[in-house]
């Protein structure tokens, strides 16, 4: 190990000794008052209404101890008692600030009373004086840093043992070490409890980002699933279109050649197309959802459905209006049968045993989609706790909705049942494979 020197002695001394200055005279950045940061109006008020309680406390009673136990003057008495315990209402803004205030009147008091005559009081400093300077060390530890707080600390253990020590005529007594066993126990208890709520304001926006993410992941599903299914509603039509494009010429007796090529131009361009469409949606397409190539479902399977549902314990009913299966373009088919879809299983979920009613219906160029059901039976357990999920099936319903520039309602019902209903337009947008973006 190597030797240290003087010199490396003196510098690492000096090193300590900026550092200690440094934090003793740099508060930490962006102040604002204490529980300014607080919505309630009331909380952004307490500290000061608790500072002008201590304030109409610790004066009266701090001058009376000075005048009577050390037979100081009034003035002096109230200028070294404002001194100690006006900057209490400084520590809520500015709490170093204040500690340099209430440091040196500390040191200038006991100056002062050493000269004077005790008459049974405590010597170097009275008890107001103490419990004011304890006060400020607690909003002191509450806003600065763990350096700052050992390095005040550590001043007030050199401030009080120079004080009693040195060029005084007076030894001190017991309060000397009393007020460094209770400045040390404020700084501590400031910090730990600074700490703790450090801990809780972190793990709570830790809640508030997981929340988010869960969301925004439920919503980046969906509208991948959507662009999955889109993909197979659009490429079947495109496959029909080339199928159709590329027999024209051999169906159609005495197609000019003018016109067998632009038949043929036309399937190749839905051939390219559905090649570029695969292409762009199979980052979509998971290793375990590749192989999905079963039709897509629409108005025509939810008979199926409400009967998968009456086994699982839900009794429901289906009415769908005449003629309205073939009426409904597949791509507004597969949102109504997933809106029908997520209000049932919401259903099985939280309301299990709970007669439901889902009625489709048509109202001019729009598709009406309701799902009702009544309030669960009496000491029915319900499965919310149990069934693991996202909790965010409407994002999924709004989205189906927006795919066609819909409308979706949802809502509590009066007597506890719940109202799912979907007004979905049977001519769908020209794009449909580029949601609407709204805000709520």
């Amino acid at each position: 190990m190597k030797n240290l020197t003087a010199t490396d002695l003196r510098h690492h001394a000096l090193r300590l000794l900026r550092a200690f200055w440094h934090h003793l005279t740099t508060p930490s950045p962006g102040h604002t008052p204490m529980l300014g940061e607080s919505p309630r109006r009331w909380a952004r008020r307490l500290p000061y209404v608790v500072a002008v309680i201590m304030l109409a406390s610790l004066i009266p009673t701090g001058i009376a101890t000075l005048v009577g136990s050390f037979g100081l003057v009034l003035p002096v008495a109230g200028a070294l008692t404002v001194a100690q315990t006006m900057p209490l209402l400084l520590a809520i803004s500015r709490p170093l600030a204040a500690w340099w205030i209430s440091a040196g009147t500390l040191v200038a008091t006991a100056a002062i009373t050493a000269r004077y005559d005790q008459n049974g009081g405590t010597w170097p400093w009275t008890a107001p004086m103490i419990l004011s300077y304890v006060f400020l060390l607690v909003a002191l530890a509450l806003r600065e840093s763990r350096a700052t707080l050992l390095s005040v600390w550590a001043a007030t253990v050199l401030l009080t043992a120079l004080t009693t020590t040195l060029g005084l005529p007076r030894a001190g007594d017991g309060t000397t070490m009393l007020l460094i066993a209770l400045s040390g126990a404020a700084l501590l208890l400031g910090w730990a409890v600074r700490d703790r709520a450090v801990a809780r304001r972190l793990l709570t926006e830790q809640e508030q980002i997981s929340e988010f993410e869960r969301e925004r992941r439920t919503l980046l599903e969906e509208r991948a699933r959507i662009a999955r299914e889109l993909h197979d509603v659009v490429a079947h039509h495109m496959s029909v279109i080339a199928v159709q494009a590329a027999s024209a010429p051999y169906r159609i007796a005495e197609v000019p050649p003018a016109a067998a090529e632009e038949f043929t131009a036309i399937a190749g361009t839905a051939r390219e197309s559905l090649a570029e469409m695969r292409r762009l949606l199979g980052v979509l397409r998971s290793e375990e959802s590749g192989g999905e190539t079963a039709p897509q479902p629409g108005v025509g399977q939810l008979a199926q459905l409400v009967e998968t549902v009456g086994r699982a314990g839900v009794p429901a009913e289906l009415t769908v209006a005449d003629g309205l299966v073939e009426a409904v373009p597949q791509a507004v088919g597969l949102s109504a049968y997933r809106i029908v879809q997520e209000a049932l299983a919401n259903v099985v979920r939280h309301a299990p045993g709970a007669r439901t009613w889902v009625s489709l219906s048509s109202d001019g160029p729009a598709l009406l989609v309701t799902v009702v059901n009544a309030a669960p039976p009496e000491r029915t357990e319900s499965l919310e706790a149990s069934v693991e999920g996202t909790g965010q099936g409407l994002v999924g319903m709004r989205e189906r909705v927006r795919l066609v520039n819909g409308r979706l309602d949802t809502g509590p019902l009066p007597d506890g049942g719940f109202k799912v209903a979907a007004v979905l337009p049977l001519d769908p947008p020209d794009r449909p494979d580029t949601p609407r973006e709204t805000t709520a």
